[in-house]
């Protein structure tokens, strides 16, 4: 099953006709301090790009919790990794601290922001804000043709109320469509 298919199957759930690339996921995972974090947590793994592109930086003694929402995506990932840093679990990330159970140092996101209700993404972000520790780090990306828009303006105005940094990377043109990435960190 591709990411395609359940794009067609289950649009508003799954959020991207195409895996992000690898230097999508390289950007995703730079300048997070994965390398020193003891628990992270990825939302909206789907294939696992950027799952893989964790697991590389993170520490042997680490762990990484991903929420997948998508029964079809959480299962081919759990059965695709054997890798005992990672717990797939299939829920959603609204309920992220009943799924992760301590405080997290970063959390990367691949959930589609814009498509999704202003009321839940905000549960979400409220979530990810919860479980973060004091100068914990959130990315996520955003389709450079769809920034202009009121759905993903109002997504980046409220990181921008939520963190107290937020920068953008430079756009990853060898993506399908090319991105670029949030990073936001919370308070220390």
């Amino acid at each position: 099953m591709s990411i395609t298919t359940e794009f067609l199957r289950r649009p508003l759930m799954t959020g991207a006709v195409a895996a992000s690339s690898r230097r999508l996921a390289y950007a995703m995972t730079a300048s997070v301090g994965l390398e020193r974090a003891r628990t992270v947590v990825e939302l909206g793994p789907g294939t696992g790009v950027f799952t893989d592109a964790v697991l590389a930086r993170l520490a042997p003694e680490a762990r990484l919790v991903a929420v997948e929402l998508n029964p079809v995506l959480a299962a081919r990932l759990s059965a695709t990794r054997r890798d005992t840093r990672l717990t797939v679990v299939q829920g959603s990330a609204a309920e992220l601290a009943a799924a992760v159970g301590e405080p997290v140092e970063a959390v990367i996101s691949g959930l589609p922001w814009t498509v999704m209700p202003r009321e839940r993404r905000g549960h979400i972000l409220d979530a990810v804000t919860e479980v973060l520790v004091p100068g914990g780090r959130f990315t996520t990306f955003a389709y450079v043709h769809a920034a202009w828009t009121p759905p993903a303006r109002d997504f980046t105005a409220e990181l921008g109320r939520r963190f107290d940094r937020l920068e953008r990377s430079t756009v990853v043109w060898r993506n399908l469509p090319p991105a670029f990435v949030h990073r936001a960190t919370r308070k220390p």
